[in-house]
């Protein structure tokens, strides 16, 4: 097999490695088998629901659209896959604000190691559950019993129960391939279901420029090129790092002395990825689901009604409110990843430094300005991304691809490059074993 000598594996090694290395092709195998399962799931109905009516009542739902595109079309097909991996997020979302608020889970977090990490993994699979619970019940008293073939009283639990499984059944899937595939579990079943989508959503955009004439077309052009340079973007700032410098100091081992060397700290322009854009779309979507669990009636869901119809998809306040989810998870997630505390300490512990910066509570300074700044520039772009394919949709009234967006798009790539740098990582560790071996 042709081996690269550079650190980063050709296309042809990749693809030589994905077909004969053993290990990386079970991870692709089991990662592509679970991805079908749930892709066929989703079209195993729920049973007592009169479809056809039900799919003509939310065809000009923006919510229940936007949450098609999560689900895979679960939503309008009613599979008992409907929820997905929505309620595994929103549980991440819970655990990830009560563990900066509740120090023993804080502690659990950063000090307990691996055993910690697996007890606030278990935590959130329970509140995962509980909050299936609570969203099959809205959608189930809220939406679809309006839709049933027979108003029995076991059509609530059974439906509910039917939900909920699936949503656990997913929430498995994904752990399953997070551990024993390729790449991150929820966000791969939330790229296959964007995916899944894109034939419908592109067949209609092209019936929209046949039957337009020249105008629609040219407003076609236009978003997509809005869309291209979108993609652009995302992978130069998904790509983007500041790298700075650190210089370890000169040590003696036995008569041998070695020279100082400088090295590099790298700290990615936008840390979180695609999670803070995902986390912000669920928050987004709370209200409609609970709407359908408080029902109709009562100053808290008239209340709720007010906030959804205000955010709707579009609109200047739902553009204004997504930006500032963006910005405030894009920081919480940087908190959470980079800790400039520890940085610090560790560099101090190896005797190495930041050139200019004395060690200790000075480099610490240091790293959580650049932090910070870097940070806020990534979630800016975050926001732009998310929010001007959206108004250029208002603009040239193409409204085909909405519910596909730039919230969309930026999942796509941010997963894609994801689950390619874990590829070249499996290949380069193959790599060093054939290195090895010979």
């Amino acid at each position: 097999m042709v081996v690269s000598r550079d650190k980063t594996p050709t296309a042809q090694e990749t693809f030589l490695q994905m077909a004969q290395a053993a290990g990386l092709r079970s991870r692709l195998l089991i990662t592509i088998g679970l991805l079908t399962l749930i892709r066929f799931g989703i079209f195993i109905p729920i049973p007592g629901i009169d479809r056809e009516k039900f799919i003509s009542a939310i065809s000009n739902s923006p919510v229940l659209g936007f949450l098609d595109i999560f689900t895979g079309g679960g939503i309008s097909t009613l599979g008992i896959f409907a929820l997905g991996i929505l309620p595994f997020i929103n549980a991440s979302i819970i655990m990830q604000l009560l563990t900066a608020a509740i120090p023993s889970l804080e502690d659990l977090q950063k000090n307990e190691g691996e055993a910690g990490r697996r007890k606030i993994s278990q935590i959130t699979r329970y509140v995962a559950a509980g909050w299936a619970v609570i969203q099959s019940t809205a959608i189930t008293v809220g939406l679809l019993r309006e839709y049933a073939l027979s108003d029995t009283f076991w059509f609530v639990p059974e439906t509910v129960l039917a939900l909920t499984a699936g949503s656990m059944f997913v929430m498995w899937v994904s752990e399953l391939i997070t551990e024993r595939g390729i790449g991150n579990g929820a966000s791969l079943l939330i790229f296959v279901n964007i995916v899944a989508s894109l034939p419908r959503t592109l067949g209609q955009t092209i019936d929209y420029a046949q039957t337009g004439g020249r105008q629609a077309v040219a407003q076609v052009i236009i978003l997509l090129l809005v869309f291209l340079v979108m993609i652009v973007g995302i992978v130069f700032v998904q790509e983007g790092t500041r790298r700075i410098p650190i210089i370890s100091a000169r040590r003696q081992v036995g008569r041998k002395l070695y020279r100082e060397r400088t090295s590099y700290l790298p700290l990615r322009l936008n840390q979180g990825g695609v999670m803070p854009i995902i986390f912000a779309s669920a928050v987004l979507i709370l209200p409609q689901s609970l709407i359908g669990f408080l029902g109709s009636g009562g100053v808290v869901t008239e209340t709720l009604i007010k906030v959804t119809n205000a955010l709707r998809p579009g609109t200047w306040t739902y553009v204004g409110v997504y930006s500032i989810l963006i910005l405030f998870f894009s920081y919480f997630y940087a908190s959470l990843i980079v800790n400039p505390e520890d940085i610090s300490k560790n560099l101090k512990k190896m005797g190495s430094s930041i050139p200019g910066i004395r060690p200790g509570q000075k480099t610490k300074e240091y790293l959580e300005g650049v932090l910070n700044r870097l940070t806020f520039l990534g979630a800016g772009f975050l926001s732009f991304v998310a929010t001007v394919p959206t108004l250029v949709e208002g603009a040239t009234g193409v409204t085909t691809f909405r519910g596909l967006g730039a919230t969309s798009l930026l999942i796509l790539v941010g997963v894609a490059i994801d689950t390619a740098k874990q590829i070249q990582t499996y290949v380069i560790s193959q790599r060093y074993e054939g290195m090895v071996k010979q």
